[in-house]
């Protein structure tokens, strides 16, 4: 394959639009252009197609351009549904009892138009409960665009320095226009490492610990068990909110979220992608006592929730529609089993050479890692994983027709759309592509 088109295009775009591209993280190696999506399959402008692993980084979790959810939007259009601006809607009432009822760990919900936004408000909220100021993240998540959270997801190791134990790392910035004075209210830490957050709470007021329960912008890292519950525990003790970012773990391996899965209750959780299959939606949920933060009597205490576009009429139709089909339909079984089926087919392909490999997955979320084990933290992966392999595996897939974003450790989604011909399919050219790049010699 090549990409002359989406590469005109690319070019022609950075003259108008810095970088070519509206959000830098899709500006890959190499360019596409993808025009048109249906079900599992994707198509560029030059005219390839591809089997699709991408998903909107993990959004059209029933498969893009499913016939349900678009019926309900364009329903809503149809009905003149009007974005007013002033007072309620019906829509944004129906869209949280179906949300509540789903997620029984909730009380009440906000809506935004993205994760990033939700996760804002919920750091709001803890600092505005707690009356404290610092918070804690983990290296190697990834919990959206703000000051509080721009920092430390594939970070160099070089920025960074050796692991960290009982002590942060230090504030590697996604971004520059964030304040120094801002940074030292953010401390980073490891994922699975409880002594750590003992540490912070020991050094500084803490106001949350916003995490991913799964972390799955570096592929797929589980929780050790009782991780989740020591939090919980040190949340409860210390007078701090625990918070989980489920923008990408929410819906997509339970209807009530990773939290019914772990069976830990977060104070706040944040949803987005899944919720409405791709379409722009985010959600913060949690116990009332906090929830309520965003209409406390006392203006000094209100958390301020404001947005134009927060639950337009068409986007919470596609949100509606999208938890009705998760409830109704066996989404979650048949995307289990072709979880199954990739990993098991995976793992058979892999087991015939002498490359180190992992195949870790959590339901349709998949990663295969290049090491001979289960990574555990963000140092685990960068000083086990083989990068450059890594990276040429996942181009030479993308030759074969089988699309997965074209950076090392992310993350890989099966939709409830894709088929057993597709798992089949993706297996037969995994197979193709490693007896390309490894020699017999690894046999």
């Amino acid at each position: 394959m090549n990409w002359p088109k989406s590469i005109e295009l690319l070019n022609q775009n950075e003259k108008i639009i810095p970088g070519g591209v509206v959000s830098l993280n899709r500006k890959t190696d190499p360019i596409i252009c993808f025009s048109k999506g249906k079900g599992s399959k994707i198509w560029d402008i030059d005219g390839n197609t591809y089997i699709d692993y991408q998903a909107g980084f993990a959004a059209a979790f029933l498969g893009h351009n499913d016939e349900d959810i678009n019926k309900a939007a364009i329903q809503a259009i149809n009905d003149d549904t009007v974005l007013m601006g002033a007072g309620p809607t019906s829509t944004e009432g129906d869209f949280a009892d179906i949300f509540l009822k789903a997620v029984p760990s909730a009380e009440k919900i906000q809506i935004t138009t993205t994760g990033s936004e939700a996760t804002y408000h919920a750091i709001r909220i803890a600092r505005a409960v707690t009356k404290k100021e610092h918070i804690i993240i983990m290296q190697g998540g990834y919990n959206g665009w703000h000051n509080d959270v721009a920092a430390n997801v594939i970070s160099n190791l070089d920025d960074i320095g050796p692991r960290r134990n009982k002590d942060e790392y230090p504030f590697d910035s996604l971004s520059a226009g964030i304040p120094d004075d801002h940074k030292k209210y953010v401390h980073i830490i490891n994922f699975n490492d409880l002594e750590s957050v003992q540490a912070m709470i020991e050094k500084y007021p803490i106001a949350c610990i916003l995490l991913e329960p799964i972390l799955q912008n570096i592929g797929i890292v589980k929780p050790l068990p009782g991780y989740l519950e020591g939090l919980r525990k040190l949340a409860d003790e210390n007078n701090f909110l625990l918070i989980f970012d489920e923008v990408k773990t929410g819906f997509r391996h339970a209807l009530g979220g990773y939290q019914s899965i772990c069976g830990v209750t977060p104070d706040l959780s944040t949803f987005g992608k899944a919720v409405a299959n791709g379409y722009p939606m985010g959600v913060i949920a949690g116990k009332s006592r906090y929830m309520d933060y965003f209409a406390h009597p006392n203006k000094q205490d209100r958390v301020l929730i404001a947005g134009t576009f927060n639950a337009h009429p068409m986007i919470t139709a596609a949100a509606i529609a999208t938890l009705n089909k998760l409830s109704s339909a066996n989404v979650f079984e048949h995307v289990e089993y072709l979880g199954k089926k990739l990993e098991d087919g995976l793992n058979t392909i892999f087991s015939a050479y002498s490359k180190p490999y992992y195949v870790a997955r959590q339901g349709s979320a998949f990663c295969v890692y290049f090491m001979d084990h289960q990574p555990k933290d963000f140092h685990d992966i960068m000083e086990n994983n083989d990068m450059e392999f890594d990276k040429k595996y996942r181009a030479a897939l993308i030759q074969e027709g089988i699309f997965n974003f074209p950076t090392p450790i992310k993350q890989g989604s099966i939709s409830y759309a894709h088929t057993e011909e597709d798992i089949e399919i993706t297996l037969e050219k995994t197979k193709k592509v490693l007896a390309q790049l490894l020699t017999n010699n690894e046999q």
